[in-house]
């Protein structure tokens, strides 16, 4: 079983080191992002569900990536801007990182070892996979990127009930 992803520390997009221990307690929607994917748009739903679930204790962690297409060659300040004045993001976002390889976040590689794909494949497929984490820092479920935000307004629902 991978280590607890509370251990684990990411960088935000202002490049500043952040300890996901900070996170604990909390339900996690952990995405990876693009901005220029046919999936961008769901930024907005991705808002609209922090929205109306950050003061339960949901929080939104965006980490863009240019894995795929290489949809995401901004550098993290024009990303920021991107999302913020698109979309009006305000849930946290991270640098850019890998998602599959040899150079992966040590956070996606976690996600991806409790929680993998079809068939048992851990490398994500495509833009805007997304992974609903418990509060005891367990993967609830892994939502492929044709999986919009709301849609699992159930499951965040039910993550946050849960105490």
């Amino acid at each position: 079983m991978p280590n607890p992803i509370f251990d684990l520390a990411v960088t935000n997009i202002k490049g500043q080191a952040v300890e996901l221990k900070d996170y604990q307690g909390k339900v996690l929607l952990v995405v990876n992002t693009a901005s220029k994917c046919g999936f961008t748009p769901q930024y907005k739903g991705l808002e609209v569900l922090y929205q109306k679930y950050k003061e339960q204790g949901l929080e939104i962690l965006g980490f863009p990536c240019n894995q795929f297409g290489q949809q995401e060659q901004g550098n993290e300040t024009e990303i920021s801007e991107f999302c913020e004045l698109n979309y009006g993001v305000s849930f946290p976002m991270f640098a850019k990182v890998d998602v599959n390889g040899p150079d992966a976040s040590p956070l996606f590689k976690n996600l991806k070892q409790q929680k993998p794909g079809l068939l048992g494949s851990e490398s994500i497929k495509w833009n805007f996979t997304k992974f609903l984490i418990g509060r005891d820092g367990k993967v609830i479920l892994r939502a492929a990127p044709l999986t919009k935000p709301e849609e699992l307004e159930a499951e965040v629902q039910a993550a946050l009930a849960e105490k």
